[in-house]
């Protein structure tokens, strides 16, 4: 198949080009319509009690609270004559607004809970109509209408959960452009620090563009048919441009070193192809295994990163293994073409005489060398010992943002919000007395300030004197709890009030839906908790797999998941010990809260994948050193010194891209970008550089040990980077940079180039 490609760029470089630029043209198009399609929220499951209950608030009473509306009065009270005029007129206009159902505000009974202890604000209650995408687009427009001043006689500001969603869903935009204008520029800087050649340093960037503007008209053609979050942009565009680069950098500097070698054009590019393309090929595969595990979740959010991750993979691969033969064919020795003043004439071998000393250092003495940098990345891993999961909310948000700010005024000035309620939803009928004695035992419970029905209003378990109950809240076929507490919503006390809901003894034998925020988050939890087994086994069932016909061996699969673990824990700790822990929150700008579910699996699974990038980077030398006659701890030696700059060079570059997120303003933005890209390097440099040099030489020939079908699957399909060819490649003779294929002996200066003093197996 390589063969084919290769000889397909060699023969029709031009047409694939221009096939390549209708197609990103096309995508292009279809692109730009993306965020138009995408949504906002996806963290729940559709399967979950809090969702099926929030379904039949909506069916039955017209949909729960979402927008709070928070009026101050221009001056003194809320009641006084000409804010309550100014709060009738409001209420009056909100009422005929299309967009709105189940507006209650204070004014409409002058109920004391919907008035603040002062008197001067007071609150007004409504549900924005809509699927997740119309409802953020409804309350962009209700907030831009209704807040502010408001006739001279009120001041308007908008909270509750819409218009949370609503800022998230703006400050995700504003975030997504600053990220990729320090990410870009600063990627090309290093570039060309990397290569010394402009038009070198500007290929890897073409196929970054492909995987980018591919997957945003893949998440658009999805978003029309099924639900994405608009979250899945920033996963595209950091890893489009890291992993189009990572390949590119590999194929270039392959092809670069094969002209060195002083072979032609066109065998240069065959030998790019066969060994660069199949490890870009191998490579590519166990990213999309990672994040395809991410499908089996049922919240729409992390499946959109599943839609984005694997679409972004498979575009920057085969965009890698088309585009760029045929861009390096019509090249050709003009890929050097300007070169930078620092770059040394004839500088294209990427071996790194650093990196090839580190693996003799450390496999001299493999335990006195791995053993400390084992026990700092088991220490950075401890804070995952008190983890807690979360789901977003306001405190995500910068401290100024307006929905932010309305949620602490609640919270301060208010007897309890209805927005952040426990609902209670008994979707049959229901006698009067029973439902009074499910009311009252509700507000029985510890937190609870009072208890919503339409029997009453009821609080420490009696019926408060507030007149009649709230005929809203009952229909002959339906009824509906409110469980107003004090309580943080998704706080241990919130979190254990809703266990505590859902538990008390139900009416009638009914059998009652327990919705609300707290809820929510403790299905999410749930939901999670229950799939996460699934998609653990399904990255290390498939990684394993590909792994073993990757490298022949049973044992360097297993090895790989290890190292990979310890540095994915020590990632984790770290990201758990500033945003959990609250370290570092002033340097940052955030506000520490537990760790939000969703992106703390996501992080996972896209760290995993790309440390499983780079170990088939590494491993592909190491193999082909191997099969060429080498022992393991010369081949290992070699290996490292072919590949560490590659590979140093691929993780710093694709960190850049994900750091860029580290200046959102969106706390668990924040924790996703600076997270993923400490994995990368903590993959890079101390896994790749120390324990895989030192696990290597304490295995021995074990690390190569593959039981005998398994040797003839591997020996009959060639799947590694030095696989079978079809013949003798013609060409220079053999010499330092020689790839595999060529006309090299087993043992050769290919391999001999980093064997002085490297210790034997």
């Amino acid at each position: 198949m390589f063969d084919r490609i290769a000889e397909l760029a060699i023969r029709r470089p031009r047409l694939i080009l221009i096939v390549a630029a209708v197609a990103i043209a096309v995508m292009g198009a279809l692109g730009v319509g993306a965020f138009g399609a995408l949504q906002g929220g996806g963290y729940d499951d559709p399967a979950s009690q809090s969702t099926r209950a929030d379904q039949a608030v909506q069916k039955k009473f017209g949909g729960q609270t979402n927008l709070v509306l928070l009026v101050r009065a221009a001056e003194g009270r809320v009641d006084a004559p000409a804010a309550e005029r100014g709060g009738r007129a409001l209420v009056a206009e909100l009422r005929r607004d299309a967009d709105l159902e189940n507006v209650v505000a204070y004014w409409d009974a002058h109920q004391a809970a919907l008035r603040s202890a002062d008197g001067r604000q007071a609150l007004v209650l409504a549900h924005v109509k809509g699927d997740a995408t119309e409802r953020q687009r409804n309350a962009d427009r209700v907030i831009d209408d209704y807040t502010g001043d408001y006739r001279g006689a009120l001041y308007v500001r908008a909270g509750g959960a819409a218009a949370v969603d609503s800022d998230m869903g703006k400050q995700s935009a504003e975030d997504l452009l600053l990220a990729e204008a320090i990410a870009v520029p600063l990627t090309l800087v290093l570039l060309l620090l990397v290569f010394g050649s402009v038009v070198a340093a500007l290929l890897p960037l073409v196929i970054g563009l492909f995987a980018i503007t591919g997957t945003f008209a893949e998440l658009y053609l999805l978003g029309s048919v099924t639900d994405v979050s608009v979250f899945a942009t920033n996963l595209t565009t950091a890893l489009g441009l890291g992993l189009g680069i990572d390949y590119a950098l590999l194929m270039i500097s392959r092809f670069r070193e094969q002209l060195a070698t002083g072979a032609s054009v066109e065998d240069a590019v065959r030998q790019t192809v066969r060994t660069a393309g199949r490890t870009v090929a191998f490579s590519a595969a166990t990213v999309a295994v990672a994040l395809a595990a991410l499908l089996v979740f049922p919240q729409f959010f992390l499946r959109s990163f599943g839609y984005a991750g694997v679409g972004v993979v498979v575009i920057a691969a085969v965009s890698t293994l088309f585009v760029m033969p045929a861009l390096l064919a019509v090249l050709g020795h003009r890929v050097n073409s300007g070169r930078l003043p620092w770059a040394r004439p004839g500088r294209v071998d990427p071996r790194t005489p650093l990196w090839g000393r580190l693996a003799r250092t450390v496999m001299r003495r493999p335990a006195l060398t791995a053993l400390p940098v084992l026990a700092v990345l088991l220490l950075a891993a401890s804070p995952l010992l008190g983890l807690t999961l979360g789901t977003p909310d306001e405190r995500v948000l910068p401290g100024d943002a307006e929905s932010r700010r309305v949620s602490a005024a609640l919270r301060e000035n208010f007897d309890g919000s209805d927005d952040a309620a426990i609902h209670v939803v008994i979707d049959e009928p229901v006698r009067e007395a029973p439902l009074e004695a499910y009311a009252t035992r509700l507000s029985h419970l510890e937190g609870v300030v009072r208890v919503e029905a339409s029997t009453g209003t009821y609080a420490d378990g009696r019926a408060a004197a507030t007149g009649p109950g709230n005929a809203a809240l009952g229909r002959p076929d339906a009824q509906r709890v409110t469980v107003v507490s004090a309580l943080a919503p998704k706080s241990e006390a919130g979190q254990d009030l809703v266990a505590a809901v859902r538990a008390a003894t139900p009416p009638d034998g009914a059998h009652p839906l327990v919705g609300g925020a707290g809820a929510e988050l403790v299905d999410s939890k749930d939901s999670v908790g229950d799939r996460l087994p699934i998609a653990l086994a399904m990255i290390a069932v498939t990684t394993f797999v590909l792994l073993s016909l990757f490298t022949g061996s049973v044992v360097q699969p297993l090895r790989a998941l290890v190292l990979n673990m310890i540095s994915l824990g020590a990632a984790l700790g770290v990201m758990t010990w500033i945003f959990q822990d609250g370290h570092l929150a002033s340097v940052l700008g955030f506000t520490a809260q537990p760790m939000e579910t969703s992106m703390t699996v996501l992080m996972f699974c896209v760290a995993f994948g790309l440390s499983m990038d780079y170990e088939v980077f590494v491993t592909s030398r190491i193999k082909e050193l191997h099969e060429l006659g080498e022992d393991t701890g010369t081949a290992v030696v070699g290996g490292l010194g072919h590949t560490g700059r590659i590979v140093s060079a691929a993780a710093c570059l694709l960190a850049v891209s994900f750091f860029a997120f580290g200046t959102s303003q969106l706390s668990f933005m924040q924790m996703f970008g600076l997270g993923s890209g400490l994995a990368i390097l903590i993959d890079a440099v101390a896994v790749r550089g120390v324990l895989v040099p030192a696990a290597m030489r304490l295995l021995g020939r074990s690390a190569w040990y593959a039981p005998r079908p398994l040797r003839r699957v591997h020996a009959r399909f060639g799947l590694s980077e030095g696989g079978p060819t079809p013949g003798p490649t013609p060409g220079p003779t053999a010499g330092p940079g020689t790839e595999p294929g060529a006309t090299t002996a087993p043992g050769g200066p290919a391999a001999a180039s980093y064997a002085k003093s490297a210790p034997g197996a």
